[in-house]
């Protein structure tokens, strides 16, 4: 009998370029890594220049692959078509965007824990939450799609979350001693604009599926990252598996979904979230 050996071949990313938003961030380096690792050149944008640079050296160095770093306001259409333009003369083509991106507010100092509550959220946190997190990605999507578009390939994977399926579960953020009223919960804006980038994938996936432009999300679950042990506890009892996810638990999906290995599917939602969505 013979063997089609060329399964694996699939997945390697060879010579093309990811542009990834938040690329400084703590998953858009494992977004960048998993291109490097699959043979593909990851450019890095991100609001913060030095961590830009920082993540693409990292990646320079352990992959010795190209990798660019650069700052990019991704609210800003111009900025967007700056940088896009910046890429293209550096690498000469653009194959693959992935739009990563989003604030993640955190408690300032004499700040009441009751910031967050859909109550007292400040306008404009919701307006900054938004403008990176589904702005930031419509416009990339705008004007790096429509290149792929012209060049009639190219795939688009949006970073959504596990809370763009479900609501967040609020009681793992409770605080003992304080009123409900004045009880810490997942900012409105995350859910929201994950719900949104859900929504951007299948608006997307049809828009441009005769131009040869395949986009998918892909929904995490939380990272572990040294958060407090009684919030962990909280969480992971939500999990079927029992635990949070390891940092690198989702580069093997990035690579799938952004490769030739996923040729057939467009306007897909990947849940990997250890099962907490089943409950």
């Amino acid at each position: 009998m013979d063997f089609d050996h060329s399964t694996l071949d699939k997945f390697r990313l060879d010579g093309r370029v990811a542009i990834i938003t938040g690329g400084a961030g703590l998953l858009g380096r494992q977004h960048a890594a998993a291109i490097a690792e699959a043979g593909g050149i990851p450019i890095l944008w991100d609001i913060n220049q030095d961590a830009a640079e920082s993540a693409a050296e990292m990646v320079r160095r352990q992959y010795n692959t190209k990798c660019i770093g650069q700052k990019v306001d991704i609210t800003e259409l111009t900025d967007v078509q700056n940088a896009f333009a910046n890429t293209l003369d550096q690498c000469g083509a653009a194959h693959i965007l992935i739009n990563n991106a989003a604030n993640d507010p955190k408690v300032e100092a004499g700040q009441k824990p009751s910031w967050s509550r859909l109550e007292n959220f400040p306008l404009d946190v919701w307006h900054k939450d938004i403008a990176v997190g589904l702005t930031g990605a419509f416009l990339c999507s705008r004007v790096i799609g429509a290149y792929l578009a012209e060049q009639r390939w190219g795939v688009i994977l949006n970073i959504a979350s596990d809370l763009g399926v479900i609501a967040p579960d609020q009681r793992i953020y409770r605080q003992a001693g304080l009123p409900d009223n004045e009880q810490p919960v997942k900012p409105l804006t995350y859910s929201v604009i994950k719900h949104g980038l859900i929504g951007l994938t299948k608006y997307l996936a049809t828009y441009w599926a005769d131009e040869g432009i395949r986009v998918n999300a892909i929904c995490p679950g939380g990272v572990y990252n040294k958060q407090p042990d009684d919030f962990v506890k909280r969480l992971t009892n939500l999990i079927p598996l029992g635990r949070m996810a390891d940092i690198d638990e989702y580069k093997a999906a990035v690579v799938f979904l952004v490769s030739d290995a996923s040729s057939y599917m467009t306007g897909s939602v990947l849940i990997i979230d250890g099962g907490r969505t089943v409950w």
